[in-house]
């Protein structure tokens, strides 16, 4: 590509006939301190001075590398203006300086060009590339001024910087011009609030003392560092705004509302050894986090500050209306089992717990709608009065039973492993409720007329129906297994290895140490496989009703899985011990080689079917203690 002089005094393409951007041709300011340049090839300095079109050529290949060829040829057919930018674009995101200082001896004026379709400078891309070097270096080619350049949708290099993420490339920009953290781009937003929104702690420290920030700036910079999990930066900002604990944001929620959507955040601090709880109280500036508990002992905090705030409102129907509206925080910390931030309210306003929402349900109802054992466990600390909450009916007269009879969400369903888990998990939370509410409303109907255990029934066929036949599939196959493996066991019994004596029948290997491994873990594969399969045959003879989900259909499949893996293993060192009774004391070479190779198998299925197995037994045990009272949560 070439340009020459028009007659009109502006630059054109010989190539096109099209005007080169104006800022090609603008005053420039040579960077101060820069180390002495090497002098330029004839063929880069030819290229300055306009030669004809073939030398040009030359030299814009050569330039280039061959891997940037191709993309040279893809931006000259899609924008012959950005074509003479296309060395400058490919170094910035490399980061290769010694290109683009060389093309900027040539062309310094195109520090400033927008050199994308979206009007983005080579410090823009440099920036969003993550090339700090590169930066240092070509920001001593800018003016101040460069760096308020802003793109197609108004950001500034410096917004690209907080999306990086990198905390030098901000420092170099700002040193060189301080106001650019206050300059807004895209949706008004600063480079602070970018960085916030992604998470990059370090980076918003460094801009949080930089930025000026507006009124309605705080409110959303504390939104975005709640939603980013920067508690640390939060905190600090509530501190020194306490009012925006009553503040509202565009949707009309408060940080307390966005605080009970974060169900992992508000965990007990106290758990963290003694340093780094002095560390966290006499620095909590510190930019980088001291791991998941110190950052659940910065929510926790913060969460115990908001409420402290909203406690000071002079009634209590104004703290109400504060937490109900747009929508019910209590209620949405219920639903998404966010305990420790209820336990912070209800420890210092126990009136919470008779709350209810527009449908007329309390917070127990809504544990129980969305399967929350740990908030439903909050019952069992109120004594006497969890049977009067129990016994409260919405408005479409269920009461607590009927709610634990509903299908629960899908997204409380998919915590199990196969229909047949999911199936008894409903079961134990149905039996669960049973326990608590009163005699006279199991039988109770509700506006539809159905009792509880109606209700549970038609809301859990089609999971009964999938429960029957993932028990049926998964019994089968491994039945099929289980009795080739007792058939192989009982053959390799009855024909021992090396045979047997002609004259008394006893085994020729008898004295053997192999053969008494062989005998042994024979009868162990035999015996384990004929109780796999008893178990899987009851498995499959079963009668399907909903209550033998709970506990029988489960507990004989993990017998079943148990035994088969059991038998697997020994039928492996069966193999193992007639190897080296066939061998005898010679081929040591041979023997080790599949001995070891004969674990394959036994690995094999502990890959693909013990983590069923697993999810079996720990479902077995976690249903024992998923409902049991809490240790004085509440007081």
């Amino acid at each position: 590509m070439t340009e020459v002089e028009s007659a009109h005094g502006s630059f054109v393409s010989k190539a096109t006939g099209h005007p080169l951007p104006p800022s090609d041709h603008g005053s420039y300011r040579q960077p101060q301190n820069l180390q002495p340049i090497p002098a330029i090839p004839p063929k880069l300095s030819k290229w300055d001075q306009s030669a004809p079109a073939q030398v040009n050529t030359n030299v814009f290949t050569e330039v280039l590398r061959k891997d940037q060829q191709d993309a040279t040829k893809i931006l000259a057919l899609t924008n012959t203006n950005l074509v003479p930018y296309v060395i400058l674009h490919l170094a910035a995101l490399s980061g290769d300086w010694d290109i683009a200082r060389n093309f900027l001896q040539l062309k310094p004026q195109a520090v400033r060009a927008k050199i994308t379709k979206g009007s983005e400078t080579a410090l823009h891309i440099a920036a969003g590339a993550k090339r700090t070097i590169f930066v240092e270096e070509l920001v001593k080619w800018m003016t101040s001024n460069d760096l308020e350049l802003k793109n197609d949708v108004g950001n500034t290099a410096l917004h690209f910087a907080a999306v990086s993420g990198i905390k030098r490339i901000a420092e170099v920009m700002v040193d060189k011009n301080p106001t650019l953290p206050q300059i807004r781009g895209i949706k008004d937003l600063t480079p602070l609030h970018m960085a916030t929104l992604l998470g990059h702690r370090e980076i918003v420290w460094y801009l949080y003392d930089k930025t000026i920030l507006m009124d309605r700036d705080h409110m959303r910079l504390l939104i975005s560092a709640i939603t980013a999990d920067l508690y640390d930066v939060a905190l600090d900002i509530i501190q020194k705004n306490p009012q925006i604990a009553f503040a509202r944001d565009e949707n009309g929620e408060t940080p307390l509302h966005v605080m009970a959507r974060k169900p992992s955040a508000c965990y007990s601090g106290s758990q963290l050894g003694f340093w780094q709880r002095c560390k966290g109280s006499l620095l909590p500036h510190t930019k980088a986090p001291y791991g998941k508990k110190l950052m659940h002992m910065q929510a926790t905090q913060l969460v115990k500050q908001l409420w402290e705030k909203i406690l000071t409102l002079n009634s209590d129907s104004a703290i109400s209306d504060l937490i109900r509206t747009p929508s019910s925080l209590l209620f949405t910390a219920a639903e998404l089992g966010n305990i420790d931030f209820l336990i912070i309210l209800l420890r210092s306003y126990p009136g919470l717990i008779w709350h209810v929402d527009e449908q007329n349900r309390s917070i127990f109802h809504t544990a129980v709608i969305h399967r929350q054992e740990k908030v439903f466990n909050l019952i069992y600390e109120l004594g006497g009065l969890k049977e009067l909450i129990a016994s409260d009916k919405d408005n479409d007269n269920n009461n607590m039973l009927h709610l634990a009879a509903k299908l629960a969400p899908a997204i409380r369903l998919n915590d199990d492993t196969g229909a047949a888990l999911k199936l008894r998990r409903e079961l134990l939370w149905f039996k669960e409720v049973e326990k608590i509410v009163q005699p006279l409303y199991k039988e109770m109907r509700n506006s539809m007329g159905q009792t509880p255990q109606i209700l549970f029934t038609e809301e859990h066929k089609e999971l009964l129906r999938e429960g029957e036949v993932w028990m049926k599939g998964t019994a089968s196959s491994c039945m099929v297994v289980a009795t080739l493996i007792a058939t192989v066991m009982f053959a390799a019994f009855s024909t021992v290895p090396g045979g047997n004596n002609n004259d008394t029948g006893i085994p020729i290997f008898l004295q053997s140490r192999a053969f008494i491994v062989f005998a042994i873990s024979d009868a162990v594969s035999l015996i384990s496989s004929a109780a796999s399969i008893l178990s899987f045959l009851s498995v499959l003879t079963s009668r399907y009703a909903e209550g033998d989900f709970l506990h029988s259909l489960p507990n004989r499949l993990i017998v079943g899985l148990a035994t088969l893996f059991i038998s697997i293993t020994a039928m492996m060192i069966t193999f193992v011990a007639t190897v080296f009774i066939v061998l005898g004391s010679e081929f040591h070479g041979i023997k080790v080689p599949i001995a070891l190779v004969a674990g394959v198998p036994v690995g094999f299925y502990a890959l693909l079917q013990f983590p069923l197995l697993a999810d079996m037994v720990s479902h077995a045990y976690i249903s024992r203690v998923s409902f049991r009272p809490s240790n004085n949560l509440l007081h």
